[in-house]
């Protein structure tokens, strides 16, 4: 997970396909068991560590903003914008020139979305890194000082404390600002130590453990947890018959 190759678009898993089981926490299309909008984000990949079972919950402009907007880091009026927004105004034509169409806004949209996805493959594994206690990839180190870099360059100083910053961008290019920001505030925050990684086989899934005594292991109980205890289950089973 830490290999110091150059950082790549992680290729997007299929959709989960209707009827697939009970629902349980990976299984719902927005989850938020990470405690933290950031570890929610990079959570949205489910069985993210186990390539035969991985799924996008995720996919696509339009499902990227109904994330934003549940996560609360996307307003209604974002929203509309991020549907609206066009990546530039039409060529002008003339009548003995042929016309060229500028990029729709739903190429725009997609193309906004495959970036918030570049930012969600850049964070795993500086956060595999940081729950393993090792030092971060140097590729997706850069990339991330990038990404931090961009997202200011495009954000106000708000007056007054403590400093924020707000992105001046909408929809999906500001969430995705916003998303580089809030993990700048977790990286280097009060915080930083409760990031935990489940222990459940494949899940690969991250939160704040916020428990009394620090010691939370799953995702979710009733997800991995029930899983484990499933499985201990069956060990005792058979060493008994």
């Amino acid at each position: 997970m830490t290999s110091k190759q150059p950082v790549r678009t992680a290729p997007v898993p299929p959709s989960p396909a209707a009827g697939e089981g009970p629902p349980r926490a990976h299984d719902a299309g927005v989850s938020r068991v990470g405690g933290h909008p950031v570890l929610d984000f990079a959570n949205t990949v489910a069985w993210r560590l186990d390539p035969a079972r991985a799924v996008a919950r995720v996919r696509g402009a339009e499902a990227w903003t109904r994330w934003g907007v549940a996560v609360g880091l996307l307003t209604v009026e974002g929203a509309e914008a991020s549907s609206g927004a066009a990546d530039s105004a039409p060529a002008e034509t003339s009548a003995d020139a042929p016309a060229e169409t500028a990029p729709t806004e739903t190429a725009h949209a997609e193309t906004s979305a495959t970036a918030l996805q570049d930012l969600r493959a850049v964070l795993w594994p500086v956060l595999d890194a940081l729950v393993e206690g090792e030092e971060p990839p140097a590729a997706a180190w850069e990339a991330l000082r990038r990404d931090l870099v961009r997202a200011r360059e495009d954000a106000d100083l708000l007056p007054g404390f403590p400093l924020r910053w707000r992105p001046r961008a909408d929809g999906l290019d500001g969430l995705r600002h916003t998303l580089a920001l809030r993990a700048e505030d977790l990286l280097g925050g009060d915080e930083l130590a409760r990031v935990r990684r489940c222990e459940g086989p494949g899940c690969g899934w991250f939160f704040l453990d916020r428990s009394r005594g620090g010691t939370r292991r799953w995702c979710s109980s009733g997800d991995c947890g029930n899983r484990d205890r499933a499985r201990r289950h069956y060990a005792r089973t058979r060493q008994r018959g």
